[in-house]
């Protein structure tokens, strides 16, 4: 008990040191948290249209590599697949991306088409069940109205009962109803319509070469048993993925194949040294000015165990006082980055927990190496 009150009389004794520390660890927390931040939400917007899908089983070309870079295949592999008893369904969807012009503005910009079957609603997003009448309209679309404002107040003349019509692709298409998906790294804005009318604004597109084909099976089939039976059924210019192997296919590309993963990473990492540094900083000022102290202990018989014990508490005092703010103040930042990017920049408990360890730990490396001067110190060449 007497020595945490050691720790933390020697660390408010300098009132402004203290203040500085806590700073260079809230920035610190900061830099990591924005980092992990920013890594998980480019996971996370990359893969809702993966989660959405209301099927068991994907099947893409084999040379896809992410949602942004598909190649088509022939839908008659997709209906191959019917063969199974334990299948029920199958639905084709075409993803490609092209120019949305601003109405008001003019300006292009590139977003996500997706067209699909309307016959059969192959997505769980809000608003797409009940508009699914709509886009079998010819050159009707559903708007994603969560997509960026730089595609025009699209949302807003709609749900104000204007007519909204916009350039696609050098093709006039009409707004007939809004759904929810989210802007991601990989698209800004996204249009759902039926599969005509994507043929109509892709007229290079040859009808039966899709993107995705989703497999839906019946209750109570496994879908990696299926899956694997699908593999050894299908011709293998196709590749069998179930939903979950889906959304890792999409992760990983992001992760392993794109600099972006690593940068984040590498932003984690540099914010994790430059902690260490500012804590090891402040440690070592400590041990340096009451290095007196420290060796009339030592003379007395007091062991380097005690205090390193000492010098880890001050570690951890820092650690847990410097955490607090730098939370505080990264949840203000997730918010600003979600209203200015549309991101879906949240904090989460693991993520918060991983910090703080992360926090605790480049602490405690600080204050092991800060130590170190004690352990080499003679009270002697001192005194």
């Amino acid at each position: 008990m007497g020595k945490l009150p050691l720790a933390w009389l020697q660390l408010k004794r300098e009132a402004s040191r203290l203040a500085v520390a806590l700073a260079g660890i809230a920035f610190a927390d900061v830099l990591m948290f924005m980092q992990l931040g920013f890594r998980d939400s480019l996971y996370y917007s990359n893969v809702r249209f993966h989660h959405s899908l209301q099927g068991e089983i994907v099947l893409i070309n084999r040379q896809s590599s992410a949602l942004l870079s598909m190649k088509t295949f022939s839908q008659n592999r997709l209906y191959q697949a019917l063969d199974l008893k334990s299948v029920e369904s199958v639905h084709p969807i075409y993803v490609d991306y092209t120019s949305w012009k601003n109405p008001q503005t003019g300006i292009p910009r590139n977003l996500l088409v997706i067209g699909m079957n309307p016959q059969h609603n192959v997505f769980e997003l809000p608003g797409v069940q009940e508009n699914l009448d709509k886009i079998q309209l010819p050159n009707v679309v559903l708007y994603d109205r969560s997509s960026r404002q730089e595609y025009g107040p699209i949302a807003t003349q709609f749900e104000q009962g204007d007519e909204v019509t916009a350039e696609v692709r050098r093709k006039l298409v009409k707004v007939g109803g809004l759904f929810t998906l989210g802007a991601s790294f990989g698209a800004d804005g996204n249009l759902i319509t039926s599969d005509i009318n994507f043929l109509r604004i892709f007229v290079n597109r040859q009808p039966g070469l899709i993107d995705i084909g989703l497999v839906k099976l019946q209750p109570g089939a496994d879908a990696k048993v299926v899956a694997q039976q699908l593999k050894d059924y299908l011709n293998k210019d196709v590749q069998v993925l179930t939903k979950e192997e889906f959304v890792d296919f999409e992760r990983n590309f992001w992760a392993s194949s794109t600099a972006i993963g690593f940068i984040f990473t590498l932003g984690t990492i540099m914010g994790f040294i430059v902690g260490t540094v500012i804590v090891y900083q402040i440690l070592y000022t400590e041990v340096s000015d009451h290095l007196v102290e420290y060796a009339t202990l030592k003379a007395i018989g007091y062991s380097h165990n005690y205090f390193l014990v000492v010098i880890l508490q001050e570690a951890l005092i820092l650690a847990v006082l410097g955490y607090l703010p730098g939370l505080a103040f990264t949840l203000f930042l997730y918010k600003q980055a979600r209203a200015a990017t549309l991101l879906p920049v949240f904090m989460s408990s693991s993520r918060a927990i991983m910090v703080l360890i992360l926090t605790i730990l480049m602490c405690f490396i600080s204050g092991i190496i800060a130590v170190k001067k004690l352990k080499s110190a003679d009270p002697a060449d001192i005194f």
